[in-house]
């Protein structure tokens, strides 16, 4: 007995396939990028939506096939093919998701995906309530499986391959793959039903209503649909919600290195002046809440200016660097070194307990800066001078702590640099610019 097939049906049924497998890469992507719960639930929902619609296009493939007699369909066994569809998807969608996929994962998910869109296929129908039971000629239904199998692996490989790429061409691509494997799932389709052979005598053994048929076509068309278009606007609006977020993840980077910018030496990566006054104000804070002292050390190099024109700018920023490098390893985290200067640096020393702690302090950097720097092929001795300041004892004030450790520095390079000049209080001792040499350390 010949068949015959409705052609706007079977349009249909392409179309839907077509829809599905695109639907179907963009969830295989949402999947594999969201995690917890929200990968869960994106899971089952988008195996309800990609199984429904995949059974959807094979049913409506069914209906397009008519014979001389009536035909009516078992509900059970249509259910049955139904959860297979969405059992399939629900694989498929877990396996694309996969943080690693091998060529392992994608024959062996291909097949068993083929195998699982035949089991679909073949149960459905069975449904199909005829007398003598349907048969099959054996190589179209080798042949359709082959085309399930080929279609699933294109599927999986293309699921993987578009999961973590967004952009139009990746779009274009999930479009012209979802053609492809429309394609491959319909010849499938048509392909299994034109492996079926009736009996001449068959007959129909269930209730027949054409209506009814004509019916079922209406509503699992418009269910299909209905679900797949629900889907799609999800992931469209989550694609829009991905989009937003990347943004404001990106504007949150950009502005957090706006704000390192402003906040840091270019060159050394320091803390500069503007981010130094902001610490010198909390350490302030912190000792009137507390306690205690800490140190200011203004650090000047000696000579500087000639190492830039001797051996050029280049040199000189790698002598700037080595000696943030140096110093930034003399301190602990609670301590803050920042380039305020062209070759100027300064320290704030926390937990400074008395004149001892900073002089053994001053020693370390003296200690550590007896080696000379490299500049290319060539040596450098860098010479500094040091000018300290005590808080609470030589000032209560951030700006007079800070010019009188930076006064100290500048008489320490006034009297024959490479050396060491601590600050004292106002009102103890007047010396020349109210700063008296209380430690002088020369290398």
């Amino acid at each position: 007995m010949q068949g015959t097939y409705n052609l706007s049906l079977v349009a249909l049924s392409v179309v839907v396939a077509v829809f599905v497998s695109f639907i179907s890469l963009k969830l295989a992507a949402r999947v594999s990028n969201s995690r917890g719960v929200l990968a869960v639930l994106w899971l089952i929902g988008g195996a309800l939506a990609m199984g429904s619609g995949i059974w959807s296009m094979h049913f409506i493939g069914m209906l397009a096939f008519s014979l001389p007699i009536p035909m009516s369909y078992d509900v059970d066994r249509t259910l049955i093919s139904l959860v297979i569809a969405i059992t399939i998807s629900g694989f498929a969608l877990a396996l694309a998701s996969r943080p690693k996929f091998t060529l392992r994962h994608l024959l062996g998910g291909g097949v068993l995906m083929g195998a699982g869109i035949c089991a679909m296929h073949y149960s459905g129908m069975s449904a199909v309530q005829i007398v003598p039971m349907i048969t099959y000629e054996t190589d179209l239904v080798l042949a359709s499986i082959a085309i399930a199998i080929g279609a699933s692996l294109v599927a999986l490989w293309l699921s993987f391959w578009l999961r973590s790429r967004s952009t139009w061409l990746a779009t274009f691509a999930a479009l012209g793959g979802a053609i492809v494997m429309g394609s491959a799932i319909s010849g499938m389709h048509y392909t299994a039903m034109a492996a079926s052979r009736f009996a001449s005598d068959a007959y129909c053994i269930g209730k027949v209503d054409a209506n009814s048929n004509s019916w079922l076509v209406i509503t699992v068309s418009l269910v299909a649909f209905g679900l797949l278009t629900i889907t799609s606007i999800l992931l469209f609006y989550d694609a829009h919600l991905q989009t937003t977020r990347r943004y404001a993840r990106q504007l949150q980077r950009a502005n957090a290195r706006l704000r390192h910018a402003a906040m840091h030496d270019a060159l050394t990566g320091l803390p500069n002046r503007l981010l130094f006054a902001k610490r010198l104000r909390q350490a302030i804070a912190r000792v009137e809440r507390q306690g205690g002292r800490f140190a200011l050390m203004m650090v000047d190099l000696d000579r500087f200016k000639e190492v830039n024109d001797s051996l050029g700018h280049a040199a000189g920023d790698a002598l700037l660097s080595e000696v943030a490098r140096r110093l930034k390893g003399l301190i602990c985290q609670t301590d803050t070194l920042a380039r305020i200067g062209g070759d100027e640096f300064v320290l704030l020393l926390n937990g400074i307990l008395d004149m001892n702690d900073a002089e053994n302090a001053v020693r370390k950097v003296l200690e550590h800066f007896g080696k000379p720097f490299k500049a290319g092929t060539r040596e450098i001795h860098a010479y500094l001078s040091i000018g300290i300041s005590i808080f609470p004892d030589d000032a209560i004030e951030a700006e007079t702590l800070f010019k009188r450790a930076d006064k100290a520095m500048y008489f320490a390079k006034k009297i024959g640099g490479n050396t060491v000049q601590f600050s004292a209080p106002l009102g103890k001792v007047l010396a020349r610019e109210r700063l008296v040499p209380f430690r002088q350390v020369v290398r």
